[in-house]
């Protein structure tokens, strides 16, 4: 079997690729095509790091390889990889190893598609295939080798990721899958829902994805008192915390949008300092903000910036008939021996994009003391990065001396087909 392995964290949103072993990955690029209003046809995106690369993506169309976390288009998807594996990374994938990542209780359908884009199209020459939220414990269980996490060797993982959020028990990198609770909220779905207020109140952004994932990663945040939050919103007078403009790009001078005053969008934190009424948060603002300019294509968010991210606790607000995160963790746990459920509740990990937005861990923390008993503990880490410690996981596990026995050659697909070479998998 070849040194070469080649890790491939394939998420919704974004994919991140690299050599196993190495710290961070080599490349990451959105798990898409898409075609700017300039160009006639769908171009690969640059890699992130590329900043140098101004495109304009004002009204661009999109498509994606996976839908709702599972792959729909393996054609599509197969462009990405080949683009991936020979202009960016510059791997022969014959003479490689592919460790891939997947969600969990993926069905029998997408896990065929899977293996065929690996082992017939690519011809990789052995592959092995991971539940992200295993590798997430087994980086977090390295990284803090005197925690209970390591300890015991488990862990309560949330993956707050682009198409959905998990809450998945993992016991010695093994994820417990009748305990695994999902909730079909994500980075895309924060996303829509921000272009469809922003659309309701101010200008038409609904074909304006990009430009609204950056305005989302700006300048969203979670609520720590809604009541409070929702009071301050409303004020009209100057010095409103809450209200922060985003500049659109007009396509000359920028193509893309930015805050208009950067620092005053961070006011928001004061607020968890203080226990003072309304009003006298009020007044402790400096500074008069001026009122959105339409005609400069600015639009101002109030309480926008916090009903995005408030739908994980309460998905009823967009009318899905789901628990909140909060019960979604202690449903979680409930389904596992009560031998584990201390400790799971003493090391909940926080992974995935979207458990960015600020004040998440502090609002969850608030919203699951309640719901636990009060003899357990409630400790929840958050990764220091989010969107990477996925592929850092996997990486570990790359290097691991055992790696090479725990996958899944070439051969052995050729000769038992796709269903019985997925057992060795445990998933």
């Amino acid at each position: 079997m070849s040194n070469n392995i080649v890790v491939l964290d394939n998420g919704g949103g974004l994919i991140k690729a690299g050599q196993g072993g190495e710290r961070d990955p080599l490349v990451v690029i959105p798990n898409c095509l898409f075609k700017p209003l300039s160009s006639k046809k769908f171009i690969y995106p640059p890699p992130l790091s590329d900043a140098d690369v101004d495109i304009d993506l004002t009204s661009a169309a999109v498509r994606r390889p996976i839908d709702r976390g599972y792959l729909i288009n393996p054609d599509l998807q197969r462009d990405i990889w080949s683009h991936l594996f020979t202009s960016l990374l510059r791997i022969t994938p014959t003479s490689s190893s592919l460790l891939l990542t997947e969600p969990p209780l993926s069905i029998p359908s997408v896990q065929r598609a899977t293996d065929e884009l690996v082992f017939e199209d690519f011809g990789f020459s052995s592959l092995y295939v991971a539940n992200p939220q295993s590798l997430v414990h087994l980086y977090e269980a390295s990284r803090q080798p005197g925690s209970i996490l390591s300890r015991t060797q488990c862990s309560l993982v949330v993956d707050c990721g682009f198409s959905f959020t998990h809450a998945v028990p993992v016991l010695h990198n093994f994820t417990l899958n009748y305990a695994v609770k999902r909730i079909d909220l994500g980075g895309k779905a924060f996303t829509n829902y921000l272009k469809e207020l922003v659309s309701y109140r101010s200008i038409n952004v609904m074909d304006q994805t990009f430009l609204m994932d950056d305005a989302k990663e700006k300048l969203c945040f979670v609520s720590l008192d809604l009541h409070r939050d929702l009071n301050l919103a409303r004020e009209r007078r100057t010095g409103n915390v809450i209200k922060s403009t985003f500049v659109l790009p007009d396509g000359v001078t920028h193509t893309k949008g930015y805050l208009k005053d950067p620092q005053s969008a961070n006011n928001f934190l004061t607020l968890g300092l203080s226990d003072e009424g309304p009003n006298s948060v009020m007044d402790k603002v400096d500074g008069e903000k001026k009122k959105a300019d339409m005609n400069k294509n600015e639009i101002d968010l109030t309480n926008e910036r916090f009903l995005v991210p408030e739908t994980l606790f309460h998905p009823a607000d967009l009318g899905m008939n789901q628990a909140g995160l909060a019960e979604c963790i202690v449903r979680a746990v409930s389904s596992c021996h009560s031998y584990l459920q201390p400790v799971l509740y003493q090391s909940i990990i926080l992974t995935g994009g979207s458990t960015l937005f600020p004040q998440l861990k502090e609002r969850l923390e608030r919203e699951l003391r309640p719901l636990v008993p009060d003899h357990f503990d409630v400790k929840i880490t958050t990764q220091e990065d989010p969107i990477l410690g996925v592929w850092r996981g996997g990486s570990l596990l790359a290097s691991s001396p055992d790696f090479e026995s725990m996958c899944v050659t070439k051969a052995e697909y050729e000769e038992l087909g796709s269903a019985r070479c997925r057992r060795r998998f445990f998933h």
